[in-house]
């Protein structure tokens, strides 16, 4: 049966996915060797519901991934790429991309087949993510000669070693935006006089 053509959960039933994708990233970031059963223990439901959900260990974390994903494409739109100035849609996105990232490290670390729907919904958000950084560059905000894609590239660098920081300084997203923009466009050197 296609996707399209599948009657929609129930919302008990949605609850009860949501719980065990949530429980599962909490016990897999911890332990990535960790049991179905130890994740429908985490979850509060019985391993039979985490079975009859989910057939096998990967199409749990497959689903864990997409739904973190579908969270980051939320997280874009939210910031408003279309229709704010693009260094504010740059910083909200950013503040927002790190809150999703912090919520699903597991789910958002694994490798996907490059034909997946996944795959593809993260190379939609690389695309919008080159945009963005083309309204910045057309704004002067970015050099003219600007190479977009390895902008992008250091970019979501720049938020993983946010991420991966021991800075116990600075815990807020939007504090930890405001240093990933700064640096994307203003790099590390001296500040002119």
């Amino acid at each position: 049966m296609s996707a399209s053509l599948e009657r929609p959960l129930r919302a008990d039933a949605e609850r009860s996915i949501r719980s065990i994708l949530e429980a599962a990233e909490r016990v897999l970031a911890r332990d990535p060797g960790a049991s179905l059963e130890q994740v429908a223990q985490a979850a509060g439901v019985a391993r039979t519901t985490v079975h009859r959900r989910f057939a096998t260990r990967q199409a749990l974390v497959d689903a864990m991934s997409a739904a973190a994903v579908e969270q980051l494409a939320a997280a874009i739109e939210a910031g408003r790429p279309e229709t704010a100035p693009p260094l504010v849609a740059l910083h909200e996105i950013t503040a927002n991309v790190i809150r999703v990232k912090v919520s699903w490290p597991f789910a958002l670390a694994g490798s996907m087949r490059p034909d997946s729907q996944v795959a593809e919904a993260q190379r939609g958000i690389a695309r919008r993510c080159v945009e963005l950084l083309g309204k910045a560059q057309a704004a002067g905000a970015l050099d003219p000669a600007t190479d977009l894609e390895w902008a992008r590239r250091v970019y979501y660098a720049l938020i993983g070693e946010t991420l991966a920081g021991d800075d116990p300084g600075v815990r807020d997203p939007d504090a930890l935006a405001a240093r990933v923009v700064d640096t994307l466009l203003r790099g590390i050197g001296p500040r002119p006089a």
